[in-house]
């Protein structure tokens, strides 16, 4: 099992949209492992983009990303984070298809409604920005077996 991390931000929160979105999450067989509502520091902008600090919509983004609430969460399941980021659609609403979340749910590049760990090494780094080891549940669901096959990991 693979976990990655998602954000749902700001805008997301704000349109409450959040049950509607994780529930599409939990609809595609993935696991949700940790979730806390919160709001983003300054400081914590700063370390969760920080490939972006000297560009110049960073201070924008930063203001976005503090401006409201934010639920942080990790999922788990085959491949989660190819599957996650296929269900979001590209970053743009406007060029996302219909069924994927920013499809069916944006018109924006920036409002894009969730932020999704784009691989391994992004997963590895963001989780621990926002959950420690004891807030995450290991759990396997009892519905397990009716999403995979036995020999499928």
């Amino acid at each position: 099992m693979e976990r990655t991390f998602i954000l749902l931000k700001p805008d997301c929160v704000e349109r409450r949209l959040v049950g509607r979105i994780l529930s599409r999450f939990e609809d595609k067989g993935l696991n949700l492992v940790a979730m806390k509502l919160l709001k983003v520091t300054p400081d914590l902008a700063k370390k969760h983009y920080a490939e972006h600090l000297e560009k110049p919509f960073y201070p924008a983004l930063e203001e976005f990303i503090t401006g409201a609430p934010v639920v942080a969460a990790i999922v788990e399941g085959l491949q989660a984070i190819e599957v996650v980021r296929g269900m979001l659609g590209p970053t743009s609403g406007l060029k996302a298809p219909s069924g994927t979340i920013r499809g069916d749910f944006s018109s924006s590049r920036q409002m894009n409604l969730v932020h999704a760990s784009d691989g391994p090494e992004a997963a590895a780094r963001e989780i621990p920005l926002y959950f420690s080891n004891d807030e995450i549940v290991e759990h396997t669901p009892t519905i397990g077996p009716w999403l995979k096959a036995s020999d499928e990991d």
